[in-house]
């Protein structure tokens, strides 16, 4: 089992510094989850590489992927 990996995103919304916790396990993923200062939603994108590391993308519900 693959531990949750911390990792440091700006909200898309009000640009707010956030620490969120990824799991690697699902290799990629799309999902919403409110940011946690002015609770709008944020689209989380995230790819895992070959090395086991989560890359992830965040965008509002209104932009286009």
């Amino acid at each position: 089992m693959n531990a949750l990996q911390e990792t440091e995103i700006t909200c898309p919304y009000c640009g707010e510094y956030l620490s969120v916790l990824l799991d690697p396990s699902e290799a990629d993923q799309e999902y919403i989850e409110d940011c946690q200062v002015c609770c709008r939603p944020i689209v989380f994108h995230t790819v895992v590489d070959k090395e086991g590391d989560i890359q992830v993308t965040v965008r509002t519900e209104d932009d286009a992927y």
